[in-house]
């Protein structure tokens, strides 16, 4: 049987009265289903009524995703954002219980973006809330507009530390990035190590050095172009490489 994982859904409103609605991107599905070679399952944002033990019992990794909402400053003791900042409650309820229990069971984790900050703070580091505004940082935020082609591609290098996880996985220093948020890294988790950073020193990836399982993040988005891009669908693949391997652990230690 194939293994399940885990997508970490957003409160977003859809249709003509706004209802609310636990969604996430087809593409992480698509990732999911083409190269992990899992099933997708969604986890809802419904805050504290997420039976966290149990999704744990049953999901082989968790895909944490990105979103246009902020993780709460008050969890990584940060002043309050700026009015009309979005942000999501319920998912940041759900997202960092699911973290601290994946992290401490081995169940494979890949942060993306949003996921990837969520990641840091659940673990004890802190964010910078608007990038654009700080001296000598680039604006990794990319103008909404119509075209996904311009939004999704290539926006600037990352520098990856050598000899790193995604150093063995592109075979190179240096990639070229998408770029979509305004959050970013400021203070990294402890037992968080840095896998790559942008020209402006903002940490783009990072890997759990001390976690008993396969646990690492990017702060671009490989599911937009897993389908032409080598690493992007090598950060997919390894992770379930990465799942298969527990697996096949597990099933060995229960013989």
């Amino acid at each position: 049987m194939k293994p399940l994982v885990g997508i970490s859904c957003c409160t977003k409103q859809f249709g003509i009265f706004g209802m609310p609605n636990h969604a996430a991107s087809d593409t992480y599905v698509r990732a999911t289903d083409q190269v992990v070679g899992a099933v997708p399952i969604l986890i809802p944002a419904n805050g504290d009524k997420a039976d966290v033990q149990t999704l744990m019992s049953r999901i082989d990794g968790l895909i944490l995703t990105g979103s246009r909402s902020n993780v709460q400053p008050s969890l990584y003791g940060g002043p309050p954002h700026a009015e009309g900042t979005p942000e999501d409650p319920a998912r940041d309820a759900v997202t960092m219980a699911l973290i601290r229990a994946a992290v401490a069971c081995g169940v494979p984790i890949l942060a993306i973006c949003r996921g990837l900050q969520e990641f840091n703070v659940a673990l004890g580091g802190s964010l910078h809330q608007r990038l654009q505004d700080l001296p000598d940082r680039m604006d990794h935020s990319t103008p909404l507009q119509p075209s996904a082609r311009v939004r999704q591609g290539k926006a600037h290098s990352v520098r990856l530390t050598q000899g790193g996880w995604l150093h063995r996985l592109a075979g190179t220093t240096e990639i070229p990035v998408n770029s979509l948020h305004n959050q970013g890294i400021d203070r990294i988790a402890p037992g968080l190590a840095v896998e790559a950073v942008a020209p402006d020193g903002t940490i783009e990836a990072v890997r759990a050095i001390n976690a008993p399982g396969y646990a690492c993040g990017v702060q671009w988005h490989p599911e937009y172009d897993f389908d032409s891009d080598r690493l992007s669908w090598r950060i997919f693949e390894g992770f379930g490489e990465a799942i298969r391997a527990r697996q096949v652990a597990a099933s060995a230690a229960a013989d």
